[in-house]
């Protein structure tokens, strides 16, 4: 559904080199990495908002690398949420509506099976001032998925919710993803949200993607040191190799298998 190949952005004080990923359809990828490496940038250039320097994007088989975002059905949802303060909740999830020619009557059933999944009945009437944060993350949702996209991007949704909201907030992506069908692609810094969502996963670091595969393979096989300690591996070691052996210092470890000929650590889970 999302293909990047050779995808490069140059900024001034920031470049992103050399992006390929392939993300299926239907399925619900995290691109995971540190506040400033990149993300939301890769985010926005999927959708349409920045330029690229370089490289080409692809959406369900078709290139949309200088097509406007409103060319690529795609919906977004932010960190803030982004809704419109003086509309209802009811008229903030249907605002898009206006922008897309669809039938009245499969627009309003579809609008009200959202309003069902995400518990939002009793919330229609309400302003966003008077929302709790996991509320009007749930409005954003339903809002971005009221014109039916093929693929919804998520920029940071849970990072701003309290711990008691953040769970909310995922029983409700979980729950739109199965019933939509759609391809979620979501940003975080937070390597909890991957294992809790994602089929698969991708870690970026200073502009560079550093792994993609399985969410498990990442937790138990991560390919770089910053990759390790994303995912919490703490206890990371140069060391020497010698068939199933690794010398660190003054001891010696026997592992599970040989290294592979570019292994230069070692890292302990605690």
């Amino acid at each position: 559904m999302i293909r990047l190949e050779s995808l490069h952005i140059r900024l001034p004080d920031f470049s992103l080199d050399n992006v390929n990923l392939d993300i299926p359809d239907g399925e619900f990828f995290v691109l995971m990495g540190p506040t400033g490496s990149g993300k939301t940038l890769l985010l926005e250039a999927i959708a349409g908002l920045m330029k690229t320097s370089s490289g080409r994007i692809f959406i369900d088989g078709r290139e949309m690398t200088g097509q406007p975002p409103e060319k690529r059905g795609i919906g977004i949802v932010y960190q803030d949420q982004a809704l419109f303060p003086h509309l209802t909740v009811a008229q903030n999830i249907s605002y898009g509506l206006r922008y897309h020619r669809t039938d009245p009557e499969k627009a309003r059933e579809h609008v009200a099976g959202l309003v069902s999944l995400l518990d939002l009945d009793r919330l229609l009437g309400r302003l966003p001032g008077n929302l709790s944060g996991g509320e009007k993350q749930r409005v954003a949702l339903a809002r971005a998925l009221t014109v039916q996209p093929d693929v919804l991007l998520l920029d940071e949704p849970l990072s701003a919710l309290d711990p008691n909201f953040r769970d909310d907030v995922r029983q409700a992506l979980k729950a739109l993803h199965v019933s939509t069908g759609a391809t979620f692609l979501m940003v975080s810094h937070d390597f909890s949200d991957a294992l809790s969502l994602a089929d698969r996963a991708a870690v970026i670091n200073k502009g560079k993607i550093e792994q993609v595969g399985q969410v498990e393979d990442i937790f138990k096989r991560p390919v770089s040191t910053f990759a390790a300690d994303f995912v919490g591996m703490k206890n990371i070691f140069s060391a020497r190799f010698n068939g199933t052996q690794a010398a660190l210092h003054d001891l010696d470890i026997e592992l599970a298998r040989p290294p592979g000929n570019d292994w230069q650590h070692i890292a302990i889970r605690p």
